[in-house]
């Protein structure tokens, strides 16, 4: 089944968001040039891509999110590591983007934003090493020789393991990497995040030690006292808020995926509520996006999901009592909800509209809609799209169904004037009665969807997990282009 669908993805692989947060709370920079200074040498944060020739990565993605925000214009000026921070110090730069750890000693000279991730130090080493297996054994080997970037926190960990004999620091990681698989070097201390950048350039010769050295945070870098720090903060905990910032990390960090050594997994899905989740007629079987995407979520878990049919209205309160692992119903995901149930990472972010019968000439608009006492709106009771229609229209002019379809059916014979649902499960019910309703290309409200587990499960973590990698591999995206089609297609 592919259904028609006019709403915007947070999912990396498709669209980020821009400015889908309150505006109003963030500053307006009205237009501003900011300039950036980055290395274009060190993957995730910032590289060349190869094909078109243009600066790509983490960096790239966060400040261009952060200036649509701010309405600032970022300009990149490529700028070798080592004389970064000073350049920014003297005023050179707005901004240095480069995985820059936060350290006392550069707050002496420079100013920075709140940590937006921390990251620990860990060693690369040539597939197949035998000499060492441990940071220990690898500093107790006199022979050995460590690599790094000269003029890093990773250096200065090299120093605090061996002797400076024993160190070997280039201007550039990438150089490094080289002379590690060139055999030049024995280990190459790099922040995790980096190192997973140039293990996957060179996946068949070096790989990441799983022992942690030492953790840091990173931060963007300012001159002192520039008035850039406050508003960059703020699209900062806009975008962390939201899940936007997950959603990049996703598409740049490689995750680690735990194993659930076959355990089984409930799932508590509707299979009413298309194109999340449905019987299909033919089969007689359950099909949806929750199926596809959980079946993967499991695949990638080592997990074996158990569907289990459960009515809307008690799905949540059960989920919280713990007779369910997960819930998945394209649920949005509220600060309410979360005082019972934990969230994953919001995985698509959907609008709220209106659907109405073709040919309706009552009204165009919301608003239109609103002001006629007349008009009632269908929904389905206990979700997100009954509290809007409460704060739209007096509940007098609600009718609240246990099913959006049985709501899609009362608007097909006239009971009600007009269904609020979100946008993807409107589209579904609109590809099934595509010669009866259509939904309205106006937006009411926008919402973040999670998958919902109790409180405290284990399983947040790894389901956030293989979703990042879903986006990052482009699964998720194909697991959208089945059930989820751009508006014109």
């Amino acid at each position: 089944m592919r259904l028609r669908l006019g709403l915007l993805f947070v999912l990396l692989a498709i669209v980020l968001p821009t400015a889908a947060f309150a505006q109003d709370a963030l500053p307006d920079l009205g237009g501003r040039t900011v300039t950036v200074a980055v290395e274009n040498a060190y993957p995730p944060f910032n590289m060349i891509d190869e094909t078109s020739g243009e600066g790509v990565g983490w960096d790239y993605d966060t400040i261009n999110e952060i200036c649509a925000r701010l309405n600032c214009t970022p300009e990149y000026i490529q700028t070798s590591w080592d004389s970064m921070l000073l350049s920014v110090a003297n005023g050179e730069f707005d901004i240095a983007a480069d995985g820059i750890t936060i350290t006392e000693e550069r707050a002496q000279s420079v100013d920075f934003s709140i940590g937006y991730v921390a990251v620990s130090q860990v060693l690369l080493t040539k597939i197949g090493e035998a000499r060492f297996d441990t940071v220990a054994e690898f500093v107790a080997n006199p022979d050995l020789v460590i690599g790094t970037q000269i003029g890093t926190t990773n250096y200065n960990t090299a120093t605090q393991l061996v002797d400076e004999s024993r160190i070997q620091a280039f201007d550039q990681f990438g150089v490094a990497v080289q002379a590690l698989i060139n055999g030049d070097v024995d280990a190459v201390i790099i922040d995790s995040t980096a190192g997973q950048g140039y293990v996957g350039e060179n996946a068949d010769q070096v790989v990441a030690m799983n022992e942690s050295i030492q953790s840091d945070e990173l931060g963007f870098a300012f001159p002192k006292g520039s008035d850039l720090v406050e508003p960059w903060n703020a699209a900062l905990q806009s975008m962390m808020a939201d899940d936007t910032l997950t959603l990049i990390n996703a598409r740049w960090f490689a995750p680690v995926l735990p194993d659930l050594g076959g355990r089984t997994v409930t799932v508590a899905v509707e299979n009413a509520y298309p194109p999340f989740n449905m019987i299909d007629e033919t089969s007689g079987e359950g099909v949806g996006w929750d199926y596809d995407t959980i079946n993967e979520i499991c695949a990638r878990l080592n997990c074996t999901p158990e569907y289990v049919q459960t009515s809307w209205d008690s799905m949540l309160l059960s989920v919280a009592n713990g007779e369910f692992d997960v819930a998945a119903d394209g649920i949005t995901i509220t600060e309410e909800r979360a005082q019972s149930v934990d969230f994953s990472m919001g995985y698509i972010s959907v609008d709220q509209v209106l659907l109405t019968k073709i040919g309706e000439d009552r009204f165009s608009t919301v608003q239109e809609f609103v002001d006629n006492p007349e008009l009632v709106i269908g929904t389905q009771i206990g979700t997100t799209n009954y509290n809007t229609a409460t704060q739209l229209v007096d509940e007098s002019r609600i009718q609240a169904f246990d099913q959006f379809g049985v709501a899609v059916q009362a608007l097909i014979n006239g009971d009600v004037d007009a269904v609020i649902i979100d946008s993807t499960a409107g589209q579904g019910y609109v590809g099934e009665n595509a010669d009866q309703v259509v939904a309205m290309n106006e937006s009411i409200q926008s919402d973040l969807l999670g998958f919902a587990f109790p409180k405290g499960s284990d399983l947040v973590a790894g389901f956030n997990a293989a979703l990042q990698s879903m986006i990052q591999d482009g699964t998720l995206e194909k697991i959208n282009g089945t059930w989820f089609a751009p508006a014109g297609m």
